[in-house]
């Protein structure tokens, strides 16, 4: 980590790379989202080497975000560790202080209940619990949860699912009240709609031939 730190203060020199120099935290957003969902395909990569290689690409931006701090004088890499050792020690009273849980829905429970206390007690709004960078399927799937819909069983999920397409004018508020009863579904049927679509989108990208999409 220490090289890599290095290699970007040297890239971020006034003698080293214009392109790295002229970065900032707010350009190099879309890079942090790409290089993050690239990662996440590697998971299903039959090439082992493709994960390590992704999640290096990941951990390049938390260096060069942490450099450009280091510059401004805000934070340094050394702070963005400290934080996640301790949330992460903070966060797990039944391994590192002792506290007994009964499974795995408890520590999400106590999990919940620490974060709020690390706000002071202040209740974040929904909007501000999902990540807008998220998936637009993975947002759906988060604010159905957050509103309490209850799952239900697939069948009558996939029921509701053909009803909305039936009734669905050609409008993108047709379109979305598709897709979140496609959400719905999912959420019944115990499947991430956005892994599924993410994999199958993959894997159809795959299949097509190198010069798909070439005007000659």
């Amino acid at each position: 980590m220490q090289d890599l730190l290095s290699i970007m203060r040297r890239l971020r020199a006034p003698d080293g790379c214009p392109w790295d120099r002229e970065q900032t935290h707010e350009s190099l957003r879309p890079y942090l989202l790409e290089e993050a969902a690239e990662a996440a395909d590697a998971v299903s990569s039959p090439d082992p080497a493709d994960l390590p290689d992704e999640l290096g690409d990941v951990l390049l931006q938390v260096a060069f975000h942490s450099v450009i701090a280091e510059e401004a004088g805000t934070f340094g890499y050394a702070d963005v560790e400290r934080a996640i050792v301790e949330k992460l020690v903070r966060r797990h009273p039944h391994v590192f202080a002792g506290t007994d849980v009964s499974g795995s829905e408890e520590v999400v429970t106590n999990w919940q209940v620490i974060k709020a206390a690390e706000r002071g007690g202040r209740v974040r709004r929904p909007e501000q619990r999902v990540p807008a960078a998220l998936g637009a399927l993975a947002r759906e799937a988060k604010a159905q949860k957050l509103a309490g819909r209850d799952k239900g069983t697939p069948e009558a999920a996939r029921e509701a699912l053909l009803a909305a397409t039936q009734a669905a004018p050609a409008s993108a508020d047709g379109v979305a009240d598709v897709l979140e009863a496609v959400v719905d579904w999912a959420r019944a049927a115990g499947v991430d709609a956005e892994l599924a679509l993410r994999e199958r989108t993959l894997s159809t990208l795959r299949a097509l031939p190198d010069d798909a999409g070439l005007t000659s």
